[in-house]
Order: C-alpha cells, then sequence, then structure tokens
C-alpha cells in the first residue's frame, strides 16, 4: 500500500513543538526569539560596552549586578529521528490497517510537518539488530531516500519472522545521535522478557537532552482487551512462529489485566523519563491521533 501524500500532507500546516531544544520549545516555521535559527546555549562572557544588549542576562544581572551576555551555538534546523519498530509483531492487524502500515503512514505525516519547516530528518529502523540509520538531512534526495524505506515497510508483509531486539538496538541508536534531537519511537513495544532492560533503553535516548516521543503502536481491541469470538484458535508467534490453541475467553481477563499492568508500567516509566508517551489504537486511524497530539503539544508552550 504507498504512502498516501494527499493524507500526509494536511498536517503540514500544523505546529510540532520541540521540548528542550530552544529554549523550551521551536514552532512551526521557526519562529522563535532566535531569529529563525534553532540554537543550544553554551556560556556566558562579559558584556563590552557598545555592543547590543540583545543577548544581556538579566536575571544574572539582578544576582550578580554585572552584565553578562549569553552566547549560542546556532543551528540551522531542528533535527528529528524517527525511529520505526520492523519486527514481525509490528504486522499485525487485519487488511491494510496493521500496526506497521499505522506507523509508516503517521511517521510520514510527521515528517512532512518537519519538511515544511525545513528541519533534518533521519530514519532509524531496527527488528533484531538496526536495519537502517540515515544520517539527519533536509535535502530533497535524502527525503527521496527516507520516504523509499518507509514503502519498503510497507511492501514487506511479515518479512521473514523478524524478531525484536529492541533493547540493544535502541542503546545502539542512541549512540549514533550525537547532537540533541526530536525522536519519534514507533514501537508495540513487545519485549516482555526483558521489560526492565527495555525501560534503561528508553532511559538511554534521553541522555543528551533529546525530545522523545513514544507512539505505543496497538491492536487495542485484540491485543489488549483479546475481543475474540467464543471458539478455538491456533495462535501463531508472529516473531517465532510458535503455536498455541486455546479458546479466548478461558484466558480473557487474566490476558487483559496483564496487559493493563504493562501499558501502566510503561506510561509510568515515561513519565518518571520525561518521555511523552502516545497510547495508538491502530482501529482510530493516524489522522485522528495525530491531530490530537500535535493540537495537545501546541497548547504546552
Amino acid at each position: 500500500m504507498p504512502i498516501e501524500k494527499q493524507h500526509i500532507a494536511k498536517f503540514g500546516s500544523l505546529e510540532l513543538l520541540a521540548k528542550q531544544v530552544v529554549e523550551g520549545f521551536i514552532t512551526g516555521l521557526h519562529k522563535s526569539p532566535f531569529h529563525g535559527f534553532s540554537v543550544e546555549f553554551a556560556e556566558h562572557r562579559l558584556y563590552n560596552t557598545g555592543e547590543s544588549t540583545k543577548h544581556i542576562d538579566w536575571k544574572l544581572y539582578g544576582r550578580t549586578e554585572k552584565l553578562f551576555v549569553k552566547r549560542y551555538e546556532e543551528e540551522t534546523n531542528l533535527r528529528c529521528r524517527v525511529i520505526i519498530d520492523g519486527s514481525s509483531s509490528m504486522y499485525f492487524g487485519e487488511g491494510n490497517q496493521s500496526k506497521m502500515t499505522f506507523s509508516v503512514h503517521a511517521a510520514a505525516s510527521l515528517i512532512e510537518l518537519l519538511r515544511k519547516q525545513r528541519d533534518a530528518i533521519g530514519l532509524s529502523v531496527f527488528s533484531d539488530k538496526v536495519e537502517v540509520h540515515t544520517p539527519a538531512k533536509s535535502s530533497l534526495s535524502h527525503l527521496a531516500l527516507v520516504y523509499d524505506e518507509l514503502n519498503k515497510l510497507l511492501d514487506s508483509d511479515n518479512p521473514n519472522m523478524k524478531s525484536t531486539n529492541a533493547v540493544d538496538a535502541l542503546h545502539e541508536i542512541a549512540d549514533k545521535i550525537h547532537r540533541r534531537s526530536l525522536v519519534l519511537l514507533f514501537s508495540d513495544m513487545m519485549e516482555s522478557a526483558r521489560e526492565d532492560d527495555l525501560y534503561m533503553a528508553l532511559q538511554h535516548l534521553k541522555h543528551s537532552k533529546h525530545d522523545v516521543v513514544l507512539f505505543h503502536v496497538m491492536d487495542f481491541e485484540k491485543e489488549k482487551d483479546f475481543n475474540f469470538s467464543n471458539k478455538p484458535y491456533t495462535f501463531i508467534d508472529m516473531e517465532t512462529g510458535e503455536k498455541v490453541k486455546l479458546n479466548p475467553l478461558q484466558i480473557k481477563d487474566h490476558f487483559k489485566s496483564q496487559m493493563d499492568d504493562f501499558m501502566s508500567r510503561i506510561k509510568l516509566r515515561c513519565g518518571q523519563f520525561n518521555i511523552d508517551f502516545v497510547p495508538c489504537d491502530i482501529n482510530e486511524g493516524y489522522h485522528q491521533i495525530l491531530m490530537q497530539y500535535l493540537i495537545k503539544r501546541s497548547r504546552m508552550v
């Protein structure tokens, strides 16, 4: 299913505000107090008589009664790192509405928004290893490469039963993001055997004061609420091929309780790490979820 660019384009007029990058925010068109640049505070220096007073730190003057000027490291853009979980569990879903389809279209929508802001975008894809890791650029040729990689994810259909090693992959990606960035992660977080390690990998993404957003992508009806008909099923693990036969009603209450606890723990840890947690039910569609999130984010400033 190709990316629907007419749907992606509707998000281009919204503002995506990235906290912690420029004095707490960047607006969609860089309407910042720093004249169109994304900047990071570097150091203070003494004010020289006769120069502009625009960057005097008046709060510091109130404490010291001395004039100091803020110096900044200028950057041309906001940098964004889009990370997509490419493991086989992400291909769960009916028809064209899989978790992967949701993630790719949502990511492409945000990339279109960032493109209109002339921001730099990099893409990472992982399964049991990091499969794709592009630099963050804003050129048209680079964006064409990014869209090509996204289309490859759509063209696949549970390819080769790829398992998940999100822990090691996210640590590796975090080590490769050398400059402060907005990090958008799309994953179902299905690595329960290493749950504590997974939280540490999420925390690692914050190590350089990156602004991290976790889009937790799931089919709530099937994967959270376990709504299946009252008849025997054969369930197949999409990453290992392991099979189990059972009647869903026999375990539904226990399964739902475990999943509710799992999602509560992820939300709690994200709150502790100052990571934006966005639960994404693929049945709602990416249009509605993205719109709600961007509106909420625009009100945070």
